[in-house]
């Protein structure tokens, strides 16, 4: 399907029928509880892949932001030694 945003009353033309939000929702309901609860799965992925584009974009975004700050100097590493150190509850 093509990138679209439906509000309620607005309508999704296909190429085959016009129905709104409402109407689909409608028609979902009629199926029985397995073919819901699949609709229910492929639809949460569709959402899944949006948000994990935007989340991989995001964490791509900021290791590139820390890989300038180590290149500038701008800020200092720390060594792997003292992290584990400090996670270990061995720390300063």
């Amino acid at each position: 399907m093509r990138g679209i945003s439906l509000k309620a009353g607005e309508l999704f033309e296909g190429s085959e029928m016009t129905m709104t939000v409402e109407q689909i929702e409608a028609e979902a309901l009629k199926l029985p509880e397995p073919a819901r609860a699949d609709l229910l799965g492929r639809l949460m992925h569709s959402l899944t892949d949006v948000a994990d584009r935007g989340v991989a974009e995001a964490w791509a975004q900021e290791a590139v932001r820390r890989d300038d700050e180590m290149e500038s100097g701008s800020v200092a590493g720390v060594p792997a030694t003292e992290v584990f150190e400090a996670l270990n509850g061995k720390g300063k």
